[in-house]
């Protein structure tokens, strides 16, 4: 009952960081939102997997969560390029 509970609680916040990331004012808000999305979608995963008994969630778990790092710093990376050099020169 009680992981019932977090899981509705982790559904609310993951609404309410979409809210964020939909309406953020900078793109960096926007990153952090969609971060903290994937964050509280792994440990739905692993909720979801102590619920009903299946320890292989938790490599699935792991797996996104990497996953989501990567593309974290993939983002800001791309993002950082593009602010630097906001007309695709490459001089």
């Amino acid at each position: 009952m009680m992981f019932a509970a977090a899981a509705i609680a982790m559904l609310a916040t993951t609404a309410l960081a979409m809210v964020r990331a939909l309406a953020g004012p900078t793109v960096f808000d926007r990153i952090a939102a969609l971060n903290m999305v994937g964050t509280k979608v792994t440990l739905l995963i692993v909720a979801a997997g102590f619920l009903i008994d299946r320890t292989d969630y938790l490599d699935i778990a792991l797996t996104y969560a990497l996953i989501n790092f990567i593309g974290t710093v993939a983002v800001l990376r791309f993002y950082r390029v593009e602010a630097e050099n906001p007309r695709g020169d490459s001089a």
